[in-house]
């Protein structure tokens, strides 16, 4: 009988997935733990104000961030870096078109931009800035700004 399979103690040839399914749910986890904590776009410490209207939430539009270093980035990518000349405030036009077209899928309705500038920024860049997007054809620049703490 050497050689020969009998129907009862035959072996079966099949994966044992039981191990591959416990390092998925693992990793599932952590993706699950991990992902509330990663913070999308730039440090900025914003200026308050008391009579807040319904602002939009990150996500709904592009969203320019002024860094009181002086950089300026279009949702996490670079748009001006004062210590790099690749960067300048020309390439803008392009990036906020490009970034309206991925978030609402259309380039010719109405242009909206949120603008988050740090506190410790100075007026006239913010100026600068708005004027450059004014030539980039945005008809509405929402300034964003943090929700007073003091009832003054």
């Amino acid at each position: 009988m050497a050689g020969g399979n009998t129907g009862a103690s035959s072996t079966k040839s099949e994966p044992n997935v039981v191990p591959l399914c416990d390092i998925l749910l693992v990793l599932l986890i952590i993706f699950m733990v991990v992902t509330p904590m990663i913070q999308k776009g730039a440090n900025v410490k914003l200026p308050e104000a008391s009579n807040l209207v319904n602002q939009h939430q990150p996500g709904e539009l592009p969203t320019l961030y002024v860094q009181k270093n002086g950089k300026v980035k279009l949702d996490g990518q670079i748009v001006l870096d004062p210590n790099d000349r690749k960067y300048t405030l020309a390439k803008l036009p392009i990036l906020v078109e490009e970034a309206l077209e991925k978030i609402t899928g259309d380039t010719a309705g109405e242009k909206k931009i949120m603008l988050k500038a740090d506190v410790e920024v100075e007026y006239g860049k913010i100026v600068e800035l708005i004027s450059e997007l004014r030539k980039a054809k945005i008809e509405d620049i929402a300034i964003i700004t943090e929700k007073s703490t003091s009832d003054g």
